[in-house]
């Protein structure tokens, strides 16, 4: 199912009685709040779950990530582990996820000692049987600059750039603590910001985060910016739910901190 291409198309599926109980004051604040990736349409307790099913896109990407899983018994994993800078051992593929270890076995298994989102999922079974494997070459360039990343810029804006822009506004040790949690590391500032922070959601693919701090009459800023070979190393899809599922799990971050309505 399409995804809606703006939060009017949500707001229709709402019953607009503006009960609160999602924790936005009305439903079209709950609207814009799903459409930016702040909210899931299954906050709202009065939608039929056939609906949050629906919209949401979860049948199919069930049905993906079962036909991804399926593929893998059709590839060499000791090869595999070559060209995505893995490693194999007995049956299984090991890789670095965000500094955690990420394995995959001849029948598509997933093992990890934390819990495997789809946001992870996904990408990971891509990267494993699409990816090129070409080696990083550390040129940096932005999301639509990506082989079809242009058409899909405006709702990676809103749903990565700007969602993560939020948490770091106001979550005074967001940075150190993606370093920290995440594996991450600081690097010499970038692209006109004052914070650049470099993570691996996979080996291959590293991401940087730029962020300006807000002056006098001048709003603050985050990028995202890939490698230049990232569309070469996973599709681009699967780096869009990367950058999302990244903003999201910064969000969730940040409440425990504290910041309930990020």
């Amino acid at each position: 199912m399409p995804q809606p291409k703006n939060a009017m198309e949500i707001f229709q599926l709402l019953d607009k009685s503006n009960c609160r109980e999602c924790g936005q004051k009305t439903c079209l604040a709950f609207a814009g709040a799903v459409f930016t990736g702040q909210k899931g349409l299954d906050h709202c307790p009065r939608l039929d779950r056939e609906i949050i099913e629906r919209f949401s896109g979860e049948p199919e990407d069930r049905n993906h990530l079962k036909n991804l899983k399926d593929e893998m018994a059709d590839i060499d994993l000791a090869q595999a582990a070559e060209r995505t800078r893995g490693w194999f051992s007995g049956d299984k593929l090991t890789l670095k996820v965000l500094g955690k270890d990420f394995s995959v076995d001849t029948k598509g298994n997933l093992y990890s000692d934390i819990h495997i989102n789809p946001w992870v999922a996904v990408p990971f079974f891509n990267y494993v049987l699409h990816g090129e494997g070409l080696p990083v070459t550390g040129n940096w360039v932005s999301f639509r600059e990506l082989t079809d990343g242009k058409e899909r810029y405006p709702l990676f804006q809103k749903r990565c750039e700007e969602a993560m822009k939020r948490v770091a506004d106001v979550y005074t040790d967001f940075f150190d603590d993606i370093v920290h949690l995440f594996n991450g590391r600081q690097v010499e500032k970038q692209f006109q910001s004052d914070i650049s922070v470099v993570l691996h959601p996979l080996p291959k693919i590293p991401i940087m985060l730029c962020y300006r701090l807000p002056e006098e009459g001048i709003d603050s800023s985050l990028n995202i910016f890939f490698d230049e070979t990232a569309d070469k190393n996973l599709d681009i899809g699967s780096l869009f739910s990367i950058g999302a599922g990244l903003s999201q799990m910064f969000g969730k971050l940040a409440q425990r901190h504290g910041f309930p309505k990020l």
